[in-house]
């Protein structure tokens, strides 16, 4: 079959008819030939169904984690007792600064001094002191306990 385009195929009704287009099929949404499919972009820490779609799980309430307490409380000046096992130069060490983020491993608080920020790992972190009172929330028994919400005293419990 010389000279001819592709997807064109000659006429049965001989080699001076006019060739027929040939219709290309390809399936829907099929992929190119040489063409790389990549999964579907989900959110972090969804689960995907077997199906291909993704459940998305809402958090119904911050936890009390160290994290989300310093998260709470972004702005405020705080120290940080850290020890640092196995170090010649100092075991223990104190930073004190304004709580800027908290992650799960870490948190950053700035000097307002000097302006130096710290990356500070959770690993490290003994305990946190602030110099006033604090925000502080989390989920106990169905209801959400506050820094207003009452102490009970020891004969109200008996």
């Amino acid at each position: 079959m010389p000279n001819m385009m592709p997807n064109m195929m000659p006429n049965a009704m001989g080699p001076n008819a006019m060739p027929n287009m040939m219709p290309m099929m390809m399936a829907k949404n099929a992929p190119m030939a040489g063409a790389q499919v990549s999964p579907p972009m989900v959110p972090s820490g969804s689960v995907i169904t077997p199906q291909g779609g993704n459940i998305v799980a809402v958090p119904v309430a911050e936890e009390s984690y160290v994290e989300n307490i310093l998260r709470l409380n972004r702005g405020k000046m705080a120290s940080f007792y850290m020890t640092y096992e196995n170090n010649r130069e100092w075991n223990a060490k104190i930073f004190r600064g304004i709580i800027e983020a908290a992650g799960r491993d870490h948190i950053v608080i700035s000097d307002p001094s000097t302006g130096m920020r710290y990356l500070l790992l959770m690993l490290n972190l003994d305990y946190v002191t602030f110099d006033g009172p604090i925000q502080y929330e989390y989920p106990f028994q169905g209801g959400v306990v506050t820094n207003t919400t009452p102490m009970t005293t020891r004969e109200e419990e008996i």
